[in-house]
């Protein structure tokens, strides 16, 4: 309420001279933002399909609400914080862009400087959306035990001291990740080692499930909604991408392909290495593997070539098996393996961007050491043990904050009865229902029925 209030009070600004941007690339990153938005309903159903029955709608709204959370709280203070004036190249000044004053003006000190052909406005936009699925993608390893208000405050003080800071260190021009030499295309720092780390430090703090304690198998919800949600996410990953190229040129294209190409490769390598492992193919073992894929290219996924990205995908997705595996064998529970996915998928998409980027596909970037410069490789390296350390202290003490001010786990009655109905009041019961029409179809339409009748 404070917050619409002071928005009453922000001066007008005219709208940007549409006659210095291009067209076609203004389209084609407002259909990338768009895209990229539809990643976060895809996400619910990627992780509301795979929790038990009675987590279904809890794990889903948790996707969801960061769009409305992330989008107040971008337009106050959080595009100012990655995008605004830099302060030692580690956070943008909060006033530069407070309330989205200044944006219809333009900012060239900003990606692109000068030269940059779609309104700073858009830009805003197509930033936003990353800056909502981000927190998001954490809630698959806290998911079936934590307070709904709880997750709120974390994306807050999340998208405030994790993201912005990753965000500004990457992608602004005076941001020290990026002076150092350090690439990311699309967001494999800021965005996936992020969610991955703070992901690990969530499940920590927040400790094992009963279930899991009693070594319990939950049942997928609904697998259908697994795939439904890959396949969202798949579409949307090419705005996402090929968006980051911030125009409708080759390197989008080619940054498209890279996306499409991990993604399908990450997909078979997974299930088939689950094969060779005495296990069947399954629907969850391909989409699991594609996702893995999806996040792996995305830092490279403007820099190296199509041939790579097919190895990118094949080992991302290997690693990551391998990783959650490991993991089923510990007593870390972090519910969809969101760390072994994109923590540790993400891990591997910077360290290889590390190896196969080429000035060939982007003059911008750089070689890394199978083109013979073990320096940038060596960079990427830093770089990504600077966010994975970063990443999952301040998550730590995020997640450690917020169970001071309040439980941040539900009871041990509100887990048993199912945080659909303890925190939301709310039942999903449409697949239950199904079985049970069709055992009474069974029943009233089997011959022995008809007989006694």
């Amino acid at each position: 309420m404070i917050v619409a209030i002071l928005a009453l009070f922000i001066p007008l600004l005219p709208n940007f001279d549409e006659g210095k941007y291009s067209g076609p690339d203004m389209a084609f990153i407002l259909i990338a933002s768009a895209l990229v938005f539809l990643m976060t309903p895809g996400l619910a159903f990627f992780y509301g399909g795979m929790v038990h029955r009675k987590n279904v709608l809890s794990t889903m709204i948790k996707s969801v609400v960061a769009a409305g959370v992330i989008t107040v709280l971008w337009i106050v203070v959080g595009f100012s914080l990655a995008f605004g004036d830099t302060i030692g190249g580690f956070i943008g000044n909060p006033s530069t862009f407070l309330f989205f004053k200044n944006v219809n003006s333009g900012a060239p000190h900003l990606q692109g400087g000068s030269d940059l052909t779609i309104p700073l406005s858009l830009f805003a936009v197509f930033q936003l959306m990353f800056a909502i699925i981000t927190p998001g993608l954490v809630v698959g390893a806290v998911a079936e035990r934590i307070r709904f208000t709880s997750y709120i405050l974390f994306i807050v003080l999340f998208a405030v001291f994790v993201y912005s800071p990753l965000a500004h260190w990457t992608w602004h021009p005076e941001g020290f990740l990026l002076k150092m030499g350090v690439l990311d295309f699309a967001g494999g720092t800021v965005v996936h080692i992020s969610a991955g780390m703070a992901a690990l430090a969530g499940a920590l703090v927040l400790k094992r499930r009963k279930s899991h304690m009693e070594h319990k198998e939950v049942p997928p919800a609904n697998i259908p909604y697994v795939l439904i949600g890959t396949g969202l996410l798949w579409f949307g990953w090419f705005g996402f991408n090929a968006g980051s190229a911030l125009g409708a040129s080759s390197l989008a294209v080619s940054a498209f392909l890279t996306t499409n190409t991990a993604a399908g490769a990450a997909g078979l390598s997974w299930m088939f290495f689950d094969v060779a492992r005495g296990k069947k193919p399954s629907v969850l073992g391909f989409c699991i593997g594609a996702v893995v894929g999806l996040v792996a290219i995305t830092p490279g996924a403007g820099f190296v070539s199509i041939p790579s990205s097919i190895f990118i995908g094949v080992i991302a997705a290997v690693i990551s098996n391998l990783v959650v595996s490991w993991k089923q064998k510990t007593s870390l529970d972090d519910t969809l393996d969101v760390f072994p996915c994109h923590g540790v998928g993400g891990i591997v998409g910077m360290i290889l961007t590390g190896v196969f980027a080429t000035k060939t596909v982007n003059s911008l970037g750089n070689d890394g050491l199978f083109y013979g410069n073990p320096e940038f490789f060596f960079t990427q390296l830093k770089g990504a043990a600077i966010v994975i350390v970063f990443s999952f202290v301040v998550s730590f003490v995020i997640f450690k904050f917020i169970n001071l001010i309040q439980p941040i786990r539900v009871s041990e009655e509100e887990e048993e009865m199912g945080l659909d109905e303890s925190q939301h009041n709310e039942k999903y019961s449409q697949g239950t229902l199904l079985v049970e029409e069709r055992a009474i179809y069974i029943e009233r339409n089997s011959p022995l029925t008809e007989s006694i009748s």
